[in-house]
């Protein structure tokens, strides 16, 4: 079977606004082909991060959005039957290690811990992956790259990467970007004014100072960008904001009528 490529290539730069030297230490570590764990809280641009890195080097990229019902088969593949018998289907993981794509395991703390083992293999001097029911073992290409994001945010005794896990890799902070910056973030990626955009900026900087006190995660760069495309589209900013920064957050009143109140006094 011939595997399609091209069909993983980015063709056009994804937006990436940069913040330090994260790109720069990204290359380094893809010459030197170590695996990536990206850490940062929710909508902070780490997906978007990745696949500029992926389209800047030129490479192909597949993603897999975690979840905590997903199985190692769904990473490396499986058996299947159809008309003519019984056929193998590689899965997301080993069609990147074959072709040399970047694998990109989005929220992978979100998987079972007995499915986030089956990368071991790639993350040291093997660059292998074992396909035990076939009776096959894959040799990584030699582009092929192994990235991971979690939101540390969210940790806990049940739901965080092993140590076993953890250092294999060589990791990345991100957070969400200073004011200037995410002003700058969201007029690019709407086109809204910028007067617009720092007035929805300074109200995403207000719910995430309530984190921890009746809030969970603040308001993500990525939700800044939502309601910016309403105000964009011609709904009144207050009502763009309640729709896309306040009511996706929280369902508490309390909290709802405090973000509301900073709404009301950001566009007096």
């Amino acid at each position: 079977m011939t595997l399609d490529i091209d069909q993983h290539r980015i063709s056009a730069e994804p937006f990436y606004q940069t913040q330090g030297d994260e790109i720069e230490l990204y290359e380094a570590a893809y010459q030197e082909r170590l695996p990536v764990m990206i850490k940062g809280p929710t909508g902070c641009g780490k997906s978007r991060f990745v696949e500029h890195m992926a389209w800047r080097l030129g490479k192909p990229l597949i993603t897999v959005a975690c979840n905590e019902d997903m199985t190692a088969s769904d990473l490396v593949g499986r058996y299947l039957l159809d008309s003519e018998g019984t056929r193998w289907l590689d899965g997301p993981l080993t069609v990147a290690a074959r072709i040399g794509a970047i694998c990109y395991l989005d929220e992978v703390v979100e998987a079972r811990q007995d499915t986030t083992v089956v990368i071991h293999p790639l993350t040291d001097h093997r660059r292998t992956l074992p396909l035990d029911k076939k009776g096959e073992v894959v040799t990584a290409h030699e582009d092929f790259q192994l990235v991971i994001s979690y939101n540390p945010g969210y940790q806990s005794l049940m739901k965080d990467l092993k140590q076993s896990t953890k250092q294999r890799f060589s990791a990345l902070d991100f957070d969400y970007a200073p004011s200037d910056l995410e002003v700058s973030i969201v007029t690019k990626e709407t086109g809204v004014d910028e007067e617009n955009a720092a007035k929805l900026v300074k109200i995403g900087e207000t719910a995430r100072n309530l984190k921890g006190h009746g809030l969970d995660e603040g308001i993500s760069t990525r939700l800044l960008v939502y309601a910016a495309r309403l105000v964009k589209r011609g709904i009144k900013p207050r009502a763009a904001c309640r729709m896309a920064l306040v009511r996706p957050i929280t369902d508490d009143k309390d909290i709802v009528a405090t973000l509301d109140h900073a709404i009301e006094a950001v566009f007096d």
